[in-house]
């Protein structure tokens, strides 16, 4: 059930970001949905709705665009993906862990009602069965944002039992989306590849032909967020769910995109990302989001090859 208010997505120019708050504005006429991020938007975003500039570490700027805006429902988008965070651990870290005290700290005093926090399938580590990986299982990742990602669930857990903030979030699998760029993630090489194979006919991946992970399409990465925040609280039993879409290796999806683009190249050449990619599952069971919310993904590895290679062909068209 929809919070009735405004909306503040931080982090709003990234690969999640980008989108979400074209569906959320499309969906919600009767509110401000309200863009932010560290730097002005260079696209579409502050044109065709509010766009403030906001530092997520900045706690009283943060406070003056809710308070300004009235807002009552945030995204707490802004991150650092796993590939740049192990560039810059402590960074990283703070920017991560800080920036969702902000946020829910905003909710415990009850000015925010409802916060959404992105986590990801890195909270998994290498002892955690890689197959069909379920929703309670052990989790000891060993890269510098899963560490960050398992915290933050541990404390919005905190942060519902002792404070009653209602905290919602889904364990992200790798996305893919043609409508903005990667933003250093270990799954990069799945949207990476469309563009080099359309502009170059070849790819070169970081990661080794055989890495199976699990995959999402944007558009119901994006629906399932929304769903997720438009659900009875009463009906949630976790604060971040298990969610896939499908899972592939660099070679079968080079396979997919071969069979459009039948010329196309592919090789391989790991690089640190290997070992970040080689502590996640394979495949993930995301039952219990099903059961709860009723979550059901629309897109197949195929739908998604073909929708990637229309729309980045019509977008090179263009220029």
């Amino acid at each position: 059930m929809r919070v009735e208010g405004n909306i503040l997505v931080v982090g709003s120019s990234g690969q999640i970001g980008t989108e979400l708050v074209a569906e959320l504005r499309r969906r919600n006429k009767n509110v401000q949905v309200v863009a932010s991020d560290i730097k002005p938007s260079l696209n579409s975003l502050q044109v065709e709705g509010p766009f403030e500039e906001l530092d997520i570490l900045d706690a009283k700027r943060l406070r003056e665009i809710v308070e300004k805006y009235q807002v009552v429902e945030i995204y707490q988008l802004a991150a650092l993906l796993s590939g740049t965070a192990e560039k810059n651990p402590e960074y990283a870290w703070k920017l991560n862990m800080d920036g969702l005290f902000h946020v829910l700290d905003l909710a415990k005093e009850g000015i925010i009602k409802k916060v959404f926090w992105p986590s990801s399938i890195a909270v998994f580590g290498p002892n955690t069965a890689k197959n069909n990986t379920p929703q309670s299982t052990i989790m000891r990742p060993t890269s510098v944002y899963g560490i960050g990602k398992l915290a933050g669930e541990s404390w919005c857990e905190y942060y519902k039992a002792n404070y009653g903030v209602d905290v919602r979030g889904i364990r992200y699998p790798g996305l893919i989306s043609y409508k903005s760029k990667p933003g250093g993630g270990t799954t990069d090489y799945a949207v990476e590849i469309f563009y080099e194979a359309l502009s170059k006919g070849r790819y070169t991946s970081f990661l080794n032909q055989e890495t199976e992970l699990p995959m999402m399409y944007m558009p119901d990465a994006i629906e399932a967020t929304i769903q997720l925040m438009d659900a009875p609280v009463e009906s949630l039993s976790q604060v971040a769910y298990n969610l896939t879409g499908f899972s592939f290796t660099p070679a079968q999806l080079g396979a997919e995109i071969r069979d459009v683009l039948p010329d196309f190249e592919l090789d391989y050449a790991p690089d640190f990302r290997q070992k970040i990619a080689n502590s996640w599952p394979s495949s993930i069971d995301d039952s219990v989001a099903q059961q709860d919310w009723g979550w059901m993904a629309k897109y197949s590895l195929e739908d998604m090859v073909k929708d990637m290679i229309k729309n980045i062909s019509a977008q090179m068209a263009a220029r």
